[in-house]
């Protein structure tokens, strides 16, 4: 009886089974609110089909298609007309993949679309009437007349005279109604301070940024269209950098962006500031300067700064070379106080050096100062090039992470040898008369338009080298590097990298000849001797 029982229960779970087999077969089991349809015959609306052929699945949807066609064609229907419908829509698909294929433009050409322009970008350039016959010409060495947009504020009339090629000159709002308490600064913080602003309301068309500056402060005006390109103008932005003197940020603020080094104001950010700037600068009569009375406004409106390295405050003394001669692997955007640095190349005067540099700029903004090292194996040579600056022969095994490091060239801006006071590493200058570096300055470049390659050519600045009891050739049996590369207007559009260089074969023993360029897959800045 048990064994009788068992069998019909067995029995009855294999019927159940085969039931619940065909209910689940039949999709009445997977019918929920939820559940989408996955029949073959289902209609392809345009933007299903269109998201299909991008994925590269169209080939096995096309019967798919056809049969849901057929299934949903009227009766009676003519099926002439059926073809002559398929035909305009076969001409009218190709005809949208060749408008596609003609907007389907190449990387590196799609690339180069830089959404803001130097037209989009008005300066604000603050300026005193006491030093502007000598300030002015650093305003010349870098405006491009017909160009550039912007004003220079003054605080009282300066002679003008016709066809300067300098921006447009204006006499700031009188600022005597202002609180101003600090006994070692000027009024003429005040009126600085408010620069952006009275630029703001001259309602120039299409303007996306402010540039802030002084009248001593030189701007690499295309890098500065690649750096603020970065940036969505519809957005608060507040840009800029703090000053290479440790004290003097301590002393102000980390957060706060320099004036000199230059900063840039977003449109829809100089409005707010508009608003409220008189009276928050009510709020800070102690203050010093105009850009710590600038940030004291930015920090009530809660925009902080965003750093971007390549604005240089230069806060220091003394020779600019072991800053510029290892520039940070960013675009240089600006030089400042030009007046209590020495000129940059020897032998000429302030305006003079920069109208040099101006020559390497034209040739490649982008890779202006940009170091690259590498080595002479041969004669155990380790170089640093500063590209359109300067090339630095060295004796001996240097490594890349001090040679990357700068000099201390300089000194800061209490005029001490205190290498505590700078807010970045630096090196010594060495006392190995063996290690001293071989100088050689940019003379002139040209462009060849065959090859597409610049060449510079950099001369050896003549100094009495030090008597040295090294073995090793000297470097100063040349007198000349020819260095050359191809303009690389979207290096900075790629991953952040520092170029390589190479040491090229040579007939003449007093010429070198150096190669710089992007790296190859695999190379780097290898030294000699090492394992």
């Amino acid at each position: 009886m048990y064994s009788f029982s068992k069998q019909r229960i067995i029995t009855w779970l294999i019927l159940i089974m085969i039931v619940l087999y065909i209910l689940y077969s039949s999709n009445f089991l997977l019918l929920t609110r939820n559940k989408k349809d996955c029949s073959t015959s289902i209609r392809l609306d345009a933007s299903s089909k269109e998201q299909l052929e991008m994925s590269g699945n169209m080939s096995s949807i096309t019967n798919t298609v056809e049969r849901a066609s057929d299934e949903d064609e009227k009766p009676g229907e003519d099926k002439d007309e059926k073809e002559d419908e398929d035909k305009e829509e076969g001409k009218a698909k190709e005809k949208k993949e060749e408008e596609e294929e003609e907007d389907d433009i190449p990387y590196d050409e799609l690339s180069q679309r830089q959404d803001t322009k130097v037209e989009h970008i008005v300066f604000g350039i603050a300026a005193s009437s006491n030093l502007w016959n000598q300030r002015k010409e650093y305003i010349k060495v870098w405006w491009k007349p017909n160009q550039t947009r912007g004003v220079v504020w003054l605080d009282s009339k300066v002679r003008v005279q016709a066809n300067e090629g300098l921006p447009e000159i204006r006499i700031s709002e009188d600022t005597t109604k202002f609180k101003y308490t600090n006994s070692q600064g000027q009024r003429s913080a005040l009126r600085i301070s408010r620069v952006v602003t009275e630029t703001l309301k001259l309602g120039m068309k299409d303007v996306r940024w402010f540039m802030m500056g002084d009248d001593d402060t030189v701007f690499i005006v295309d890098n500065v269209v690649r750096i603020l390109s970065k940036y969505d103008h519809t957005q608060f932005y507040y840009l800029g950098s703090s000053s290479e003197s440790h004290v003097q940020n301590i002393h102000f603020s980390y957060a706060m962006a320099y004036g000199g080094g230059g900063f840039a104001i977003s449109y829809p950010l100089a409005i707010e500031l508009s608003k409220m700037q008189d009276r928050c600068i009510q709020r800070y009569p102690a203050l010093y300067g105009s850009d710590d009375r600038m940030q004291a406004c930015m920090a009530e409106l809660g925009v902080p700064v965003t750093k971007e390295p390549g604005f240089h405050q230069y806060d220091v003394y003394g020779d600019l070379l072991g800053l510029l001669g290892a520039h940070p692997v960013t675009p240089l955007m600006t030089l400042h106080h030009l007046d209590v640095v020495q000129p940059i190349f020897p032998l000429m005067d302030r305006v003079e050096s920069l109208k040099q540099l101006m020559k390497s700029v034209k040739q490649d903004s982008g890779s202006i100062m940009q170091q690259s090292i590498c080595y002479d194996k041969q004669r155990f040579w380790s170089i640093s090039i500063s590209w359109g600056f300067v090339v630095q022969v060295l004796r001996g095994a240097v490594f890349p992470r001090e040679l990357e490091m700068p000099t201390r060239t300089f000194l800061n801006w209490y005029k001490k040898a205190d290498y505590t006071a700078y807010s970045f590493n630096t090196r010594p200058v060495t006392k190995n008369p063996c290690q001293k570096a071989f100088l050689f300055y940019m003379n002139s470049s040209r462009y060849d338009p065959v090859t597409k390659t610049i060449f510079g050519t950099y001369s050896r600045f003549k100094t009495k080298p030090p008597l040295c009891t090294w073995e090793l050739q000297s470097p100063e049996k040349i007198d000349t590097i020819i260095v050359s590369k191809r303009p690389d207007p979207l290096r900075w559009q790629r991953s952040t990298r520092r170029d390589c260089c190479r040491v090229l074969p040579t007939r003449e023993n007093s010429t070198m000849s150096l190669w710089v360029g992007k790296c190859e897959e695999g190379e780097f800045s290898e030294v000699f001797g090492w394992n």
